[in-house]
C-alpha cells in the first residue's frame, strides 16, 4: 500500500487515508523486481485478543554498574514496563513456551509460563536496537 494523501477535518485530526494496493508487491517481492521500503501486519482490533506484554530493558543504567561504588545506584528502574490489553493476532494465543515470534518495530517475543489460552502474555527477548551495542562500537572506534 501506499499512502497517497491524507485528509483531516477542521481539528487537524486525520479522518481519512488514501491509498493505492499493489498486489503484486505482497511478501516482499515483486515479479518484476521491485521491493516495498517495507512490510507492515495489520491486526484488526475487532478481531484480535487481548494480551499483556511485559517489556524488559537493561538491568543497569550504565555499561560498568557499581563502579562509583554503589552497585544499587545504577539499577535502571524502567528495567521491566508492563503493558495491559495489547491487542495481538488470535493464532498467537496458541504460540507454545519457547518459541518466539516478532512484533511489529517492538522486537521479538516469547510467551511466558504464566500464559494461558485466554489470557497470553509475552516477553520481549531481544529488541531491534541495542543502546548498549551502539555504544560498544562508538566506543572500539574513539578508542
Amino acid at each position: 500500500m501506499t499512502c497517497r494523501e491524507v485528509v483531516k477535518d477542521a481539528a487537524g485530526e486525520v479522518v481519512e487515508l488514501r491509498c493505492t494496493y499493489d498486489p503484486a508487491t505482497r511478501g516482499g517481492d515483486a515479479p518484476d523486481g521491485r521491493r516495498p521500503k517495507a512490510t507492515l501486519h495489520w491486526v484488526s482490533a475487532g478481531h484480535a485478543i487481548p494480551a499483556e506484554v511485559r517489556l524488559y530493558d537493561h538491568l543497569f543504567v550504565r555499561a560498568d554498574p557499581g563502579a562509583d561504588g554503589d552497585l544499587f545506584a545504577d539499577l535502571n528502574p524502567a528495567s521491566e514496563t508492563v503493558l495491559q490489553g495489547c491487542l495481538v493476532e488470535p493464532s498467537l494465543a496458541a504460540t507454545p513456551v519457547g518459541e518466539t515470534v516478532q512484533f511489529e518495530r517492538l522486537g521479538y517475543f516469547a510467551p511466558d509460563p504464566d500464559s494461558t489460552p485466554g489470557r497470553p502474555v509475552f516477553n520481549r527477548t531481544l529488541t531491534l536496537k541495542d543502546t548498549w551495542a551502539r555504544l560498544g562500537a562508538r566506543g572500539r572506534q574513539d578508542g
